[in-house]
């Protein structure tokens, strides 16, 4: 087990192409980071830094207080796993876990304690004996975090390792890692695109955008106080409602109560608002289309000059056309530069 610490790391590729820029995070031992983001965002390049298999351009990476930028990969006393599972396709289950710890020489006997062990922990016992071909998506998951599992590293690393997956199974396989790590007490930094994903899994949430970090901090604290309208509008499902402000007034001539000075943008999630009248933002609005999702349902709306969703509580029964008033009182504001006004 292990900290890791990233102290103002950048990433230079020819041409001048800075992929990650100055990047500076404090991993406590034992804890699950998640670094969450769109595509090119710079979470995969920052994973890869760590891991030993791209080279640092600025900056230090720390592992158990240790800088590692110059050391290899193989040095750094840390476990892979990957979006494609990376399982060798002529080996067994029982080889495919094993095979790292033969490369380094460990006694027969040790490696076949590690590797059953391991397997009673990801209920794998069964399926020694069977080739990659002859699993299901899951069960080589499973495996691949095996093969991870029996080294006892100081540090897992996941890219992305469920993006294969169904959504059914990626649902599964998220509480057994997050109860699989948690069991283990390992410092793991996972790579995700999915927010729903990154929400559930971490203990430390990193939002990254074009390179940078947006912001850090408890899951549950990002969603209730976004720092920027970035993470607004990232983090969430269907994302928090952003509407232009001039002088405390949305584009409709609506004024909203309490708005700072400075704020040009203000804001709410879906399940803050309120179908009839209420205290704080009201808004009139115009139903354009009804989700329904069993236990609640997202009305699609135009109001204050902009698209807005509401979520309701079970089977919505206004219609497209239909006009309503929407109300919020929890509102989030932000500058010009779209950063949280308080």
């Amino acid at each position: 087990m292990a900290t890791v610490d990233l102290s103002e790391v950048r990433k230079i590729y020819a041409g001048n192409v800075e992929a990650v820029k100055g990047v500076s995070i404090a991993i406590p031992d034992g804890k699950l980071c998640v670094l969450v983001g769109p595509s090119g965002c710079g979470k995969s390049t920052l994973l890869r830094m760590i891991a030993g298999l791209e080279s640092i351009t600025a900056g230090t990476v720390k592992i158990d207080g240790q800088v590692v930028n110059t050391i290899g990969p193989a040095e750094r006393d840390i476990a892979m796993v990957f979006q494609n599972y990376a399982l060798y396709p002529h080996m067994k289950v029982y080889d495919n876990m094993a095979y790292g710890l033969r490369n380094r020489g460990m006694a027969k006997d040790e490696i076949d304690s590690r590797v059953r062990e391991t397997a009673k922990i990801l209920e794998l016992g069964a399926l020694l004996e069977r080739r990659p071909r002859e699993l299901s998506g899951g069960q080589r998951q499973r495996v691949a975090m095996g093969r991870a599992i029996v080294r006892n590293p100081k540090v897992f690393l996941f890219d992305e390792p469920l993006s294969n997956l169904d959504a059914k199974l990626r649902g599964q396989m998220r509480v057994e890692i997050k109860n699989l790590q948690r069991s283990l007490g390992v410092t793991s930094v996972y790579v995700t695109h999915d927010q729903l994903e990154a929400m559930t899994l971490a203990d430390i949430l990193v939002v990254m955008n074009a390179g940078i970090v947006e912001q850090v901090g408890n899951p549950l604290d990002i969603y209730e106080k976004p720092a920027s309208t970035f993470v607004a509008a990232f983090i969430g499902a269907p994302p928090m409602n952003l509407l232009p402000l001039a002088n405390g007034t949305l584009a409709d001539g609506t004024a909203v109560p309490n708005a700072p000075a400075s704020a040009v943008t203000v804001g709410f999630r879906p399940e803050d608002a309120v179908v009839g009248a209420g205290q704080g933002l009201s808004l009139a609005a115009t139903v354009e289309a009804v989700e329904p999702v069993g236990a609640e349902s997202f009305l699609y709306c135009s109001g204050g000059g902009q698209k807005i969703v509401a979520r309701v509580a079970g089977r919505a029964t206004a219609e497209p056309g239909d006009q309503l008033t929407v109300s919020a009182a929890k509102l989030h504001f932000f500058d010009a530069a779209g950063r949280r006004v308080e």
